[in-house]
């Protein structure tokens, strides 16, 4: 059977996955260090997967021959013990420990602080004067989400830039063995520093909230779990967001008609980002899931028991048969359907926080800066180097301010 080597530079994301859904239900891919997994990238085979009893998210049971960090660019997404490589009872449990800070009700309490940040940001950034070109990325789509997750957990300033350069760095799918390992090693050290940090002088931040949990309660987080869910709750907390908010004014800045149509009609801000999360999704390809059983899709294809499943989440959004004309960017669209944030167990926990701060940070931008350009065509805009997130390294724009 064809093996369909992954493309780690990001440039080709939609195209590839385009190819892959063509080729069946599933297919195989090769991802970075040699590893043969099974590519889902239909919708309607993604949602079953995702739901199957007989589809694992935990490595340490379900993938034969599995050994802890014998592959370094896998750590963040299998090696951890977490509830996003967890099954079952372990997972609930997990779940319900950090699901404490992404109430519905913890969410709309943070409004107000993601509104500061977006003010001060934008006040930082109508100091350059009117015409200035700058890199919007570096200004203001990656510090709202950035500073409202390490705010939530209570990373120290001293400690922001270096917990930032490693999490930015584990989506980066082309590093060699030599670098993953270095990125590996830095974000436990990254992770360890907080914790220590954190035991010294505890707050009211979730990292003290998850350290209370160490003495106390029925079934407590051991230490890998502890780094492991600060692993995953300060990287998710932060990239979904930044792509999702640089994607939204790349689109609008192109159609300026349906960036006037969500100006006269505020309501209509939510229909942008459900648009943006469908048709540029954070994250393209999630690693990874595993078969506990042979699944029959069909067509003579059966993913056989201990195989590797890749499973496609910006896909679905894509797929023609799910939403047609998947290329367009359209807020008007009707039965609008993705998986952005997953589905089933697994669905983000913090979907709601995401969803918050680009609700607040793009009106807020557009209000300030409603002439706002691009500085060049996004074919030329450089991509995040990656086939499992989906950013832009940098978008340069220039503010116009409104005339008046």
């Amino acid at each position: 059977m064809t093996v369909t080597v992954l493309d780690t530079t990001g440039t080709k994301l939609y195209e590839q996955a385009d190819h892959l859904r063509a080729a069946g239900p599933a297919t195989r891919v090769e991802m970075p260090a040699g590893l043969i997994a099974w590519s889902v990238t239909r919708g309607e085979v993604v949602t079953k997967l995702l739901v199957d009893p007989r589809v694992s998210k935990d490595a340490r049971k379900s993938w034969p021959g599995y050994r802890p960090f014998a592959v370094p660019w896998l750590a963040a997404w299998v090696d951890v013990i977490s509830m996003f490589t967890t099954d079952g009872d372990g997972h609930q449990r997990l779940r319900n420990l950090v699901g404490k800070a992404f109430t519905a009700r913890r969410i709309e309490a943070m409004g107000p602080a993601v509104e500061a940040i977006v003010a001060r940001l934008l006040d930082q950034m109508e100091t350059h004067g009117p015409g200035a070109w700058l890199d919007l990325r570096t200004a203001f789509s990656y510090p709202v989400p950035t500073s409202v997750i390490c705010d939530l957990f209570g990373v120290p300033e001293e400690q922001r830039p270096q917990m930032l350069e490693v999490i930015d760095s584990v989506l980066d799918s082309s590093a060699d063995d030599d670098r993953a390992t270095e990125i590996r090693d830095a974000m436990y050290r990254a992770m360890q520093t907080l914790i220590a940090h954190k035991r010294d002088q505890p707050g009211e931040d979730m990292t003290s909230v998850l350290l209370d949990t160490q003495q106390a309660g029925d079934a407590p987080l051991t230490g890998d779990e502890l780094v492991s869910t600060l692993i995953l709750m300060i990287g998710a907390g932060s990239e979904t967001a930044v792509s999702l908010i640089n994607h939204a004014v790349v689109e609008l800045a192109q159609h300026p008609d349906q960036l006037a149509a969500v100006l006269a009609d505020p309501s209509r801000w939510d229909d942008v980002v459900e648009e943006t999360l469908r048709k540029h999704p954070p994250i393209m390809h999630l690693p990874l899931r595993y078969a506990t059983d042979d699944i029959d899709l069909g067509g003579n294809l059966t993913i056989r028991k201990g195989d590797l499943i890749l499973i496609g989440f910006g896909a679905h959004g894509r797929d023609p048969e799910v939403n047609p004309d998947p290329d367009q960017f359209n807020i008007d669209r009707e039965d609008r359907r993705h998986l952005a944030f997953g589905h089933g167990i697994h669905f983000c926990l913090g979907a709601a926080l995401a969803r918050l701060e680009a609700r607040v940070a793009l009106p807020a931008l557009f209000h300030r800066f409603p002439r706002l350009q691009l500085a060049t065509q996004p074919a030329e805009f450089q991509p995040q180097s990656s086939f499992i997130g989906n950013d832009y390294r940098s978008v340069p724009v220039k503010l116009t301010p409104d005339a008046a």
